[in-house]
């Protein structure tokens, strides 16, 4: 099954941010912070959150931006290149997540590690990554001064800056690997990554895209251990926006009725009532991009679509949805027995899937 769909602008209330620190500029350290803060000075402002990856399937990325979508302007510091060492992963920068952050109005600060130490665990792989925290400052000062739109803050980084950054990032892992002795990945990936990207957005986005594309046909055929799915239907999904950035997306669970598609992100626990708020958030920012697709076809046929965010747990007893009236959620929530905590943690949720345009759905895994 084929999926496609437009984004034309993005309309979205968020409800469950979570409450921001604030920090002095002059005592900001992107290390020490917390993976979402607000920086300010007299005259500024500023969201700020943080990737340990550039890969978007680590570390719930998305959780900590969603974390930063009510604060009028917003950055995110993202690591173009992150080499764990030859016993680990190494992961680059891809187009579409730039496209996502412009999308969601985010400026992207393109950084890259210039610390590590030695994983004890292992002969060749290294940890305690540090951005270089010079330079995310200088460039969170060149944002406070910057007067237009993000997307051509971080268009304009990657026609201007990238090949340097990637430069900075290599001579960074030569120090790197020198000092720790741990052996790294072959640096010939990196100036292949350099050389394919070349200094044209539309050579990145083909070098992304076909890297995309491969990824999201190998999950097509993978369940992941955290999903508990009614059905195992997986599709892909390639969203189109305004921008020209496409995103291959694979739906956990597609349902067909009538002349509409439903979108099913499901996130599952084994071992807990609720999957973690983490994961739940990860699974909010699918849901402003479902809720706001148009144009949508399945296999070249238009319809309608839905977004829907499954949560399933063994642990849970009978099931509830945002669609049910308020009144009705008594008995769900005093049936399974949740805190006063979990129990606001669920209204919000549900609220804010009735705000937004998409349903949410709790109940017991199969």
């Amino acid at each position: 099954m084929d999926i496609k769909g437009k984004i034309t602008g993005i309309k979205y209330k968020v409800f469950l941010a979570e409450s921001l620190n604030v920090i002095d500029v002059n005592k900001f350290n992107i290390n020490n912070v917390n993976s979402f803060c607000i920086i300010k000075d007299d005259k500024h402002s500023f969201a700020v959150s943080k990737w340990v990856s550039p890969k978007r399937t680590r570390s719930y990325p998305y959780e900590r931006v969603y974390n930063t979508l009510n604060v009028s302007k917003k950055i995110t510091v993202i690591p173009i290149i992150k080499d764990e060492g030859f016993d680990g992963d190494r992961d680059f920068l891809q187009w579409d997540t730039v496209s996502l952050m412009s999308l969601l109005d985010v400026f992207v600060i393109f950084a890259y590690y210039d610390k590590a130490t030695k994983n004890p665990k292992y002969k060749n792989k290294i940890t305690d990554f540090q951005f270089d925290n010079n330079y995310v400052i200088s460039k969170i000062k060149e944002i406070e001064q910057y007067h237009s739109s993000s997307l051509h803050w971080n268009l304009s980084e990657l026609k201007t800056n990238l090949h340097e950054i990637i430069d900075n990032a290599k001579n960074a892992y030569k120090k790197i690997s020198k000092q720790t002795g741990v052996t790294l990945h072959s640096f010939s990936g990196i100036n292949n990554f350099k050389t394919k990207i070349g200094k044209d957005v539309s050579a990145f986005m083909q070098f992304s895209r076909e890297k995309a594309k491969k990824a999201q046909s190998r999950e097509i055929d993978t369940t992941q251990p955290k999903e508990s799915l009614s059905t195992l239907t997986k599709a892909k999904i390639t969203i189109t926006n305004y921008l020209g950035g496409q995103y291959f997306f694979t739906v956990d669970e597609v349902k067909i009725e009538n002349d509409t598609v439903f979108l099913i992100e499901s996130k599952h626990s084994k071992n807990s009532i609720l999957p973690s708020v983490d994961d739940i958030k990860d699974g909010l920012l699918k849901m402003i991009l479902y809720s706001n697709l148009c144009d949508v076809t399945v296999n070249g046929v238009p319809m309608k679509s839905r977004a829907i965010l499954n949560l399933t747990s063994s642990k849970i007893k009978s099931e509830i949805t945002s669609e049910i009236p308020i009144l009705d959620r008594a008995a769900f929530l005093l049936d399974n027995a949740f805190s006063q905590e979990q129990i606001r943690f669920i209204n919000t949720l549900l609220d804010e899937a009735m705000e937004n345009g998409f349903n949410v759905k709790i109940c017991k895994s199969i």
